[in-house]
């Protein structure tokens, strides 16, 4: 009994670092691959960078995006910080 009465505050301890920390990284983090998964050609996105920019084409690895009308280059699914959604 002594033992189990030593130990219980360390096991109260890390059940609740599971569901403070630990649970909702995880959602945030499968939310996010979700996110990408989902994108396709004329998606608006915010980069890690902070540009606003036009998804033109999907790749497996790799998006292709329009800074303006001019310019497409190239960025990894990574560098993506969120969807951006017009707030008109």
């Amino acid at each position: 009994m002594d033992i189990i009465s030593q130990l219980l505050p360390f096991i109260f301890l890390i059940a609740i670092m599971y569901f403070v920390i630990i649970r909702p990284q995880q959602k945030e983090t499968k939310a996010r691959a979700e996110m990408i998964k989902a994108l396709k050609k004329g998606d608006k996105v915010i980069t890690n960078g902070g540009f606003i920019v036009t998804i033109h084409k999907v790749e497996e690895n790799f998006l292709s995006i329009k800074m303006n009308s001019d310019v497409v280059a190239q960025i990894t699914k990574d560098s993506i910080a969120k969807k951006y959604e017009d707030e008109a």
